[in-house]
């Protein structure tokens, strides 16, 4: 069952050789040593005189953050470098499920989202029909989310970091990895295709100059493009779907409103469903995030622009948003979604891949922050294993508890997936779900990854005959 995934996996901390079936009470971070300042937000010349970091995060965004915190909140002498500076923008839905709101609150930080836009669930839209749906109740997530900017939002998770201890490094771009072939021995080093990574060359965005900084183990999570992983050889399995995405921000009397909006029969130029759907975030401050995504792209779709869609979408929605050219705040941007962990090798004998970096945005909905904050504390977990003396072991016990989280939960929507590549099919699945608000509800539950651990209801038992069908079918592209 897609549960909650094993994350209230504590990171070992350097005084402590507890095993992480628990929290274990962190040890003090290391004392800072030469070149080495943890709390520093700029550049510096850390990297000099010799210093070697644990733990080398590349990549300051939901994934890469989280990692950094939950390894320096345990002290170990993490550093991240970032690119940008924030605040920056980034392209994004902007929403947080109540997935996203556990991890936020796990590092303590919801308190930090007191001026964000608070929403208690799903408005859905489909073929003239419009259900709302609250979010459930659940052992383990709140039942609300906020709705966000990244720009605001990733700075408040990069500064928890620091706070936990983690040295951070904005405006600093790794533009090299440091390979060094004498760092892959040990049992198991066989199973970890990536090459042995110690470091990497980062160059300061600002002079230009360019200095080394070197680390026991790497974390690659420089996002759904990551080039730092495709220089160590990571790469999409083309086999699988491959989201797009496109947003824009836009003023509107509805930017209070208590629920997000998913038209789930968007159209093309013809008219014609197509394999996704159209939203309406509202942000609480006199703005909407206002978007559409292709859940697909099958060859069937390769000819869809999303531009077009977007165009379409926002003409045809509903009239209380008064969302219009007139007032849009500004052109879309848009991107690829990576998904259902389709990226990899995510492991080697010295590095982890996480978060977008590593495909691991859900291809039901295409919500990757939540995955983001989960993969990242799960590598966190792993190389407090691997820096206590499990080595490679500890780095392969990340891919297995990605697969224990993820795997067929991941299996099940790549089978969702193929089914909505077919027009006929996406009608009726669709028209079916949205005459009934019990159906949908079971849905949401599956889509958002919400289904209870302690009991099986009509949402669990719906699962759990999906995964059996999906355990059996191949996957074929």
């Amino acid at each position: 069952m897609a549960a909650a995934p094993h994350l209230a996996l504590g990171v070992v901390s350097p005084t402590t050789s507890s095993p992480p079936g628990g929290r274990t009470t962190p040890g003090p971070a290391p004392a800072p040593t030469a070149g080495a300042t943890p709390g520093t937000t700029g550049p510096t010349d850390a990297g000099a005189h010799g210093h070697r970091h644990d733990v080398l995060v590349v990549g300051g965004g939901p994934a890469g953050s989280s990692c950094a915190y939950w390894l320096a909140e345990a002290g170990w002498d993490v550093a991240l470098v970032e690119k940008k500076e924030f605040p920056r923008v980034k392209t994004c839905g902007d929403g947080l499920t109540p997935r996203s709101v556990r991890q936020i609150a796990d590092m303590g930080i919801e308190g930090a989202l007191t001026g964000a836009h608070r929403y208690t669930g799903l408005r859905a839209h489909a073929f003239g029909r419009v259900l709302d749906l609250p979010w459930p109740e659940h052992p383990t997530f709140p039942s609300y989310g906020y709705v966000i900017t990244r720009h605001d939002l990733d700075g408040i998770v990069s500064d928890r970091a620091v706070k936990a201890g983690a040295t951070v490094w904005q405006g600093t771009e790794a533009v090299e990895p440091i390979l060094d072939d004498s760092a892959a021995g040990g049992p198991g080093v066989n199973a970890t295709p990536l090459p042995p990574c110690v470091g990497a060359v980062v160059k300061d965005k600002a002079t230009g100059a360019t200095r080394s900084v070197r680390a026991r183990y790497v974390v690659v999570a420089d996002g759904a493009n990551s080039r730092f992983g495709r220089a160590l050889g990571t790469g999409r399995d083309r086999d699988q779907p491959m989201g797009m995405a496109l947003r824009g921000y836009y003023t509107s009397p509805g930017h209070d409103q208590p629920f997000i909006e998913s038209h789930l029969d968007i159209r093309d130029g013809d008219g014609g469903v197509v394999p996704g759907y159209g939203w309406i975030f509202p942000l609480g401050n006199g703005r909407v995030n206002v978007g559409v995504g292709l859940l697909s792209t099958d060859r069937r779709w390769k000819g869809v622009n999303t531009s077009t869609l977007m165009e379409h979408f926002v003409a045809y929605a509903p009239k209380e948003w008064e969302l219009s050219p007139a007032t849009s705040l500004g052109p879309p941007t848009g991107g690829k979604l990576p998904m259902g962990l389709a990226v990899g090798p995510r492991v080697g004998p010295t590095t982890l891949v996480v978060g977008d970096a590593g495909g691991s945005i859900n291809p039901f909905n295409g919500e990757g922050i939540a995955y983001g904050y989960e993969s990242g504390r799960l590598a966190a977990a792993s190389l407090g294993e691997a820096l206590s003396g499990d080595g490679v072991d500890a780095l392969l016990r990340y891919e297995t508890r990605l697969e224990d989280a993820y795997g067929l939960y991941y299996r099940v929507a790549r089978a969702f997936i193929r089914v909505i590549s077919r027009p006929e099919l996406m009608q009726l699945c669709v028209g079916t779900g949205i005459r009934s608000e019990p159906l949908m509800s079971w849905i949401l539950r599956i889509m958002a990854n919400l289904l209870r651990p302690d009991e099986t209801g009509p949402a669990e038992a719906a699962y759990r005959a999906l995964a059996a069908i999906a355990r059996m079918a191949p996957e074929t592209a």
